[in-house]
């Protein structure tokens, strides 16, 4: 009877652990609401088929924010389920050589998929920061070469045999505090790709040792930023088919083995550099890099969904497609404009911008049998709560300590059509946040902004001066929601320092009267 009986439960554990799909994560860099065809027929004039296919094939979100305009701030808060300006970042972005913004004892979704029997992967740009082991005195020696994107650099620069020492001592180390202690298994990838060091990061170590200055020919025309070591002979344009090779081997490799896995791809593009590979320069008709490069973009992207639906799991697979901000206003958005494609569609602004443009992204889940394919939700949904929608799948309750502003997106990739949160914070890269209520949006600018997106999606019209009470109103929540130390329901929880209150001006007043409160 004993044997019967284990058997019986053996058989009834499979469908249970059937249930639980593979994870794919796609986050595009600096890809405009507009880009993506599907969200801008009418005035997107890139051709994108596979994101569109995974539209067709999924549910798209038209309310689909990242947390801030920028890069560090948003992944960091689809990694966690936490506002990012809950930690020390309170603008900006993690810089060269930077700490790791993620604590070590912070959930994230890799951490969550780990506890669950999942093989996880993170493949592409980190820029979460690492603790690079450079002492002070070699710090001198990795930076200040002058070189700046657009400048053409410092070509008179000298590397000497101390600055090469330097490099060797800190590249044949492994770098801790990164992706693989942060809940990722694998990582494969450069750490941010207009950045030194200009090489491959495979795990924690450096795929060989950096020994060259970047040549000054490779920061003008968008391409790299700052000057530092590289690999000799390295090429900007190789990085992003590496990352489409390493996310079909580790698709294939984990199908193979019948083993669950978490794909987390941060994809470089179409942010800087604009490095395009030749088959597909001059492809969009756009004259444009950007927009060539947005078009390779999407040829990763369907390299990913065909290894899935070689290795036969394509049904088996949920995959969110979105974008870490919107597109940066620099790469010659007004030319594209002027050949009628607009890459923040009918938003206002562009990357880096506390209005739509900024922050409100492609957003797209596929999940056949679930996901009701070709499906349109304009409900608010933030990437923050793809960590609650990962835990409601896998059939566990977050802690009070992990995932504070995540809310699940099950009822809604379910079919309901209700809201699944009521509020969301979205900031500009300088740190001005927006507060959303419902389809409400206050702007904490000196002269405070409001507007009502149902209609006014654009941002055109200011109407603070005539709702004064709803101003007040959005106000006091905002400052519930940052003293809660969370916006889901829960145990109250400390921000890891004070939060900056805005407008500036009015922040050392809120300060005294809050008595010190984070």
């Amino acid at each position: 009877m004993r044997h019967l009986a284990l058997l019986l439960l053996s058989v009834l554990c499979v469908p249970l652990l059937a249930a639980k799909p593979n994870f794919v994560i796609i986050l595009a860099d600096d890809l405009g609401y507009g880009d993506m065809q599907a969200n801008n027929p009418e005035r997107g004039k890139i051709p994108t088929p596979n994101m569109d296919r995974l539209a067709a094939e999924g549910m798209r979100f038209t309310d689909g924010h990242s947390s801030s305009g920028c890069c560090s701030p948003s992944r960091y808060t689809l990694l966690t389920g936490r506002y990012h300006w809950r930690t020390t970042l309170q603008s900006g972005i993690v810089g060269v050589w930077g700490k790791p913004l993620i604590s070590a004892d912070r959930l994230t979704i890799g951490k969550l998929a780990q506890q669950h029997g999942y093989r996880t992967a993170c493949i592409g740009k980190w820029h979460l920061g690492s603790d690079w082991p450079v002492t002070p005195e070699q710090k001198a020696l990795l930076t200040g070469f002058g070189g700046k994107s657009g400048g053409g650099g410092d070509v008179s620069t000298t590397i000497t045999d101390a600055h090469r020492e330097a490099w060797k001592a800190v590249f044949s180390q492994r770098i801790p505090g990164g992706p693989t202690e942060r809940g990722f298994d694998e990582y494969f990838g450069t750490d941010v790709p207009n950045w030194p060091p200009y090489c491959f990061i495979d795990g924690d170590r450096t795929v060989g040792i950096p020994s060259e200055l970047l040549p000054a020919s490779k920061l003008v025309k968008n391409q790299a930023s700052i000057q530092g070591p590289a690999l000799a002979d390295w090429q900007l344009e190789g990085i992003l088919p590496a990352l489409a090779t390493r996310a079909e081997k580790f698709i294939q490799t984990q199908s193979a083995a019948k083993q669950p896995f978490l794909l987390y791809l941060p994809l470089t593009s179409p942010h800087t550099p604009l490095a395009v590979n030749a088959e597909w320069k001059g492809k969009s008709g756009l004259n444009s890099d950007y927009a060539d490069l947005v078009m390779e973009t999407d040829a990763v992207i369907g390299r990913v969904l065909d290894a899935l639906k070689a290795a036969g799991v394509e049904n088996d697979t949920f995959v969110l497609f979105t974008s870490d901000n919107g597109c940066a206003s620099y790469i010659g958005v007004k030319d594209m404009e002027k050949q009628g494609h607009f890459p923040s569609g009918p938003l206002r602004d562009y990357k880096a911008s506390v209005y739509e443009g900024g922050h409100r992204v492609p957003f797209v889940v596929r999940w056949p049998g679930v996901v009701k394919a070709g499906s349109v939700c304009q409900q608010l949904v933030l990437q923050a709560d793809t960590l609650a929608t990962l835990a409601e799948i896998l059939g566990t309750k977050l802690p009070d300590t992990a995932g504070e502003d995540s809310f699940s997106l099950m009822p809604l990739l379910k079919g309901e059509d209700r809201p699944i949160r009521t509020n969301a914070v979205n900031t500009a890269c300088g740190g001005t946040p927006s507060f959303r209520d419902g389809s409400w949006k206050y702007i904490a600018h000196a002269e405070p902004e409001l507007y009502n997106l149902d209609e006014d999606l654009a941002e055109t019209m200011n109407v603070a001066p005539l709702h004064p009470d709803r101003v007040k109103a959005m106000q006091a929540s905002f400052e519930k929601l940052i003293r809660a130390g969370r916006s889901t329901p829960g145990a109250p929880q400390m921000n890891d320092i004070k939060v900056m209150r805005y407008p500036k001006e009015a922040a050392k007043s809120k300060a005294k009267k809050a008595g010190g409160a984070k």
